[in-house]
């Protein structure tokens, strides 16, 4: 067990899986000699080689259209895109291709491929390079959905992601990048698809992603002073949802709060609640409440970027209220 950064898991698990499976390689902008642009990928070029490492011109379109044809054709490619926001350039690609053509060709053609990109606020980067953008993703049949919270998942998902034979968007949060946590030696692999009880609870299920699970569990620890026992789970994955996780802590707890970065509308939020009141409507002894960014497009300015994303205190105040 050893302490590692979340920018440096991002590597030893593109490491674990380039080391096992040859066919895998990486490509994007500055990955190689320059490590990547916020240095996930140090080292990797020296221990592979610029056949696997290489570096792109500044062309989104260019980075997906490469990594299709190479999956096409018997590779596994893993293409970062520095900015999750970038996706807007190459989403025909991404969307309608990528997603679909193993659908299409009726399981002929499998897309073995991983898109990693940088994600969310809280950076003081705006509204053009700050978005969190998992709900765009998930919302696109075809394509698979993650947003690690913690250096050992970042490793465990990332595994996950590049052996699976679709296409997986991991989503590396930016303002996680320098955290630390503990990280179990040898070979990690997780699973897609599950969701984990971070923090066991009997009053209010809160249901977070990627750095809002920070924010949550710093909210319980605040709750249970104030004589409520919030139960915090992570997501992990959203495209497979673990429902069954989400639908057992609801029965238990019998309230559901979610704490998401996406802006409100359409956010990942609305569907796991929506999952619930259809699902597990008796369960409920309260309304749903959801704690987002605001419809905006996210402030540059560090006060009013601190005001839009969701704040420990905002989730204390929102449950407060919700449990009477």
């Amino acid at each position: 067990m050893a302490e590692l950064s979340y920018r440096d898991a991002v590597a030893r698990g593109l490491a674990q899986e380039m080391e096992r499976d040859e066919r895998v390689v990486l490509i994007g902008e500055d990955v190689a000699k320059a490590g990547g642009v916020f240095k996930t990928t140090v080292g990797l070029y020296e221990q592979f080689g610029p056949t696997r490492v290489r570096d792109t011109p500044i062309s989104e379109e260019a980075i997906t259209g490469m990594i299709m044809g190479a999956a096409m054709n018997g590779l596994i490619p893993v293409g970062e895109l520095m900015f999750s926001d970038f996706l807007a350039t190459c989403w025909d690609i991404v969307a309608n291709q990528i997603a679909k053509t193993r659908y299409m060709t009726g399981g002929q053609v499998e897309l073995p491929l991983v898109i990693r990109t940088a994600n969310g606020g809280g950076s003081r980067f705006g509204g053009q390079h700050a978005q969190s953008l998992e709900n765009w993703a998930m919302a696109v049949p075809g394509l698979k959905v993650v947003a690690p919270a913690t250096p050992a998942d970042v490793i465990g998902l990332m595994a996950a992601a590049i052996r699976d034979p679709d296409p997986v968007i991991v989503f590396e949060h930016k303002a996680l990048f320098a955290t630390k946590g503990e990280v179990p030696d040898g070979e990690i692999v997780d699973t897609l698809g599950t969701a984990r009880v971070l923090r066991e609870g009997d009053d209010v299920t809160i249901v977070a992603l990627a750095a809002m699970v920070h924010t949550a569990l710093d909210a319980a620890k605040i709750l249970g002073g104030l004589g409520i026992s919030a139960e915090v789970i992570d997501l992990r994955s959203l495209v497979p949802l673990d429902t069954q996780t989400i639908l057992n802590s609801v029965a238990k707890t019998t309230r559901l709060a979610t704490v998401e970065e996406n802006p409100r509308l359409v956010g990942w939020g609305a569907e796991i609640s929506s999952l619930v009141a259809e699902e597990a409507f008796w369960d409920l002894d309260g309304p749903i409440v959801r704690v987002t960014t605001p419809h905006i497009p996210l402030p540059a300015a560090g006060e009013l970027e601190d005001l839009a994303i969701p704040s420990v205190e905002r989730v204390v105040d929102a449950i407060s209220a919700m449990s009477g």
